[in-house]
């Protein structure tokens, strides 16, 4: 499948869909399950440091033959270790990974790092520097969060990945105005839980309306997976699977 892309703020260019490897993966054997995504199509591979699988993620790259400028590799800070750094932890996760360097180094939680926040940016920030990471971001960042590390940035997040989908999308209405002023890319996990943890709610009768009208229009099945991930996809959203 040809996959297209969203600009980050830094110049880069990220493929608008990942193929995520926690929940199912979480804490599990990944290397088949990253050979297939990427046999199928996916370039961009969302992992992090907590879902305690890099190492099999990594055998997963090298088993599927690809290039590494032809793939896309994000990862994500843990809490740190005493003594360590976000630039320290991120060479722990180059070599489980079997990479040079990741295209995407994200702040996984703010609660691992209370009242240290400036401090942490400053060494993604470093990290960066450093060539082990084309671009740097933050997950699950409130408005406020993002404005603690602003006041100190001298490179902006790239990405901020967040629970997004049409019910949480007034919520975060505070973050994606910052994201439009620093031109953050939304990033989403969690965005097909409508149909998980929502059914019944106001959403499902317009799922039902749209997926039945593309599939008029295209000819061919279309799942209501599919029309979540395209309304996502409309807002200028990159998607987690």
């Amino acid at each position: 499948m040809t996959v297209s892309t969203l600009p980050l703020n830094d110049g880069h260019q990220v493929p608008w869909i990942a193929f995520g490897t926690g929940t199912t993966l979480f804490q599990e054997d990944a290397e088949d399950a990253i050979r297939l995504a990427i046999d199928n199509g996916f370039t961009h591979l969302d992992g992090a440091q907590v879902y305690g699988n890099e190492e099999t993620m990594g055998n997963g790259i090298v088993a599927s033959g690809k290039s590494r400028s032809e793939l896309f590799v994000t990862t994500k800070l843990a809490k740190l270790q005493p003594g360590a750094t976000p630039k320290s932890a991120l060479q722990e996760s180059l070599k489980k990974l079997k990479v040079d360097y990741v295209d995407l180094y994200l702040v996984h939680q703010p609660r691992h790092h209370i009242g240290k926040l400036k401090e942490i940016w400053k060494g993604m920030e470093e990290a960066h520097k450093a060539g082990l990471t084309k671009s740097i971001g933050v997950s699950n960042f409130t408005a406020d969060q993002l404005n603690t590390i602003l006041e100190v940035a001298t490179i902006p997040p790239a990405v901020n990945q967040v629970e997004a989908h049409p019910y949480v999308w007034k919520a975060l209405q505070p973050n994606l105005a910052i994201h439009d002023q620093y031109k953050i890319v939304t990033s989403s996990y969690g965005g097909l839980s409508p149909l998980f943890r929502g059914t019944g709610g106001p959403l499902d009768p317009v799922i039902e309306q749209i997926r039945a009208r593309l599939e008029k229009t295209r000819g061919a099945p279309v799942s209501d997976g599919q029309v979540l991930n395209k309304w996502l996809q409309q807002k200028g959203v990159l998607v987690v699977t």
